[in-house]
C-alpha cells in the first residue's frame, strides 16, 4: 500500500515504519524534514503539510497518529487546547482532504484513546462501555467524531482507542521504570487501579491487522487482553528490573505533582480488546510479566 502517516516520527509511528517498510511506502508529514529524514531514513517522503499534497487520491490509506503529548505537561486550559486542537485539527483536514477525492483511499485508521472511557473503576470496559464524562472523554469522543465525518460508503474508518504502549524506546514506561532503577519504586495512590496497556510489538501489528481486514470498521480497543492493577505492574516492573518494590507514593502526592491529568493514573480503566480479539488478532506478548521480561530481556 501507498500510506499516507500523520505522527510518523513519534513512537508508534515510527516502529510501524521500521517494521512495515518492505510492504508498504510511506509518506510522512512533519514539521521538521530534515529531522524526519534522519530519523525515518531515505526511503520514507516527508513533506511539511497536507496542503503540499498535490494528489491525495495516489494514497491507498492513511494513518492519523498526530497529537501533542496528553501526559507530559500539567492540564492548564491552555494545555488542554493545545492537546485538543493538535488532534483535531488535523482529522479535520486529512477528512476533508479525503472526501473531496472522487477515488478516496480505502481506509482512514484514525487515532484516539482509552481516555475516550474516563474513568472506570474496577468495571470491565469493552468497546460498547457507556463513557464517563470528563475531559479525556471530550477530546476523544470529538476526535473519533470528527474521524467518522469521512465517507464510509467509500472510505472504511477504524478508530485506535489505544492504552499506554509499553516498550524500551521511550514513552511513558522509561517514567515509570526511572524510580525503580533508584531502587525508589513503588506503588502509585492506592495500587488498586487498573492500568490498560499493549507492547508496542503488538500495537504496530495489531495496525497492520486493521489495515488489511477489511472486515474491521468503528472503534477498537488496543491494549493487550490482561490488564492488571498498578499492585501487580509494579510489582513485575521491580521484577523485570531486578529492583525492589518497597515505596508507595500517596495520592495527594499525586495530585500536587501532576494535578487533574494524575487522574489518568490514580483511577485507571481494566479495558479489554474484545473487538480485536473476536476478529482474530492473535497477541505476541498478552500478559505484562511477558511483556516486561521482553523489553528488559537484556
Amino acid at each position: 500500500m501507498n500510506i499516507l502517516l500523520t505522527g510518523g516520527t513519534g513512537l508508534i509511528g515510527s516502529e510501524f515504519i521500521r517494521q512495515y517498510s518492505d510492504k508498504h511506502s510511506f509518506t510522512v508529514i512533519s514539521r521538521n524534514i530534515a529531522k524526519a529524514k534522519d530519523k525515518l531514513g531515505d526511503s520514507v517522503d516527508v513533506i511539511e503539510n497536507i496542503a503540499s499534497i498535490k494528489n491525495f487520491e495516489n494514497f491507498d490509506a492513511v494513518i492519523n497518529l498526530a497529537g501533542e503529548p496528553i501526559a507530559d505537561k500539567r492540564w492548564t486550559d491552555t494545555q488542554k487546547k493545545r492537546i485538543c486542537d493538535s488532534r483535531w485539527d488535523i482529522t479535520a483536514e486529512l477528512v476533508s482532504k479525503i472526501n473531496s477525492c472522487e477515488t478516496p483511499p480505502s481506509v482512514f485508521l484514525s487515532g484516539s484513546a482509552i481516555g475516550y472511557y474516563g474513568s472506570q473503576g474496577d468495571r470491565l470496559v469493552t468497546e460498547v462501555t457507556s463513557p464517563r464524562d470528563e475531559f479525556t472523554h471530550d477530546l476523544c469522543a470529538k476526535w473519533e467524531a470528527i474521524a467518522q465525518g469521512v465517507d464510509q460508503t467509500k472510505t472504511r474508518v477504524v478508530t485506535l482507542r489505544t492504552g499506554v504502549v509499553l516498550t524500551q524506546k521511550g514513552g511513558a514506561l522509561s517514567k515509570m521504570a526511572l524510580p525503580f532503577r533508584l531502587g525508589a519504586g513503588g506503588t502509585l495512590g492506592s495500587g488498586t487501579q487498573y492500568l490498560a496497556w499493549i507492547h508496542l510489538r503488538d500495537m504496530v501489528r495489531a495496525i497492520s491487522f486493521l489495515l488489511e481486514d477489511s472486515a474491521c470498521t468503528g472503534a477498537f480497543n488496543l491494549t493487550a487482553p490482561e490488564p492488571v492493577t498498578n499492585q501487580v505492574f509494579s510489582k513485575t516492573l521491580a521484577k523485570a528490573l531486578g529492583r525492589p518494590c518497597l515505596f508507595n507514593v500517596p495520592s495527594f502526592v499525586m495530585k500536587i505533582a501532576m494535578g487533574e491529568s494524575s487522574k489518568m493514573i490514580l483511577e485507571g480503566q481494566q479495558v479489554i480488546p474484545q473487538k480485536l480479539t473476536a476478529a482474530g488478532f492473535k497477541f505476541e506478548l498478552p500478559s505484562v510479566e511477558e511483556a516486561l521480561n521482553e523489553i528488559y530481556s537484556d
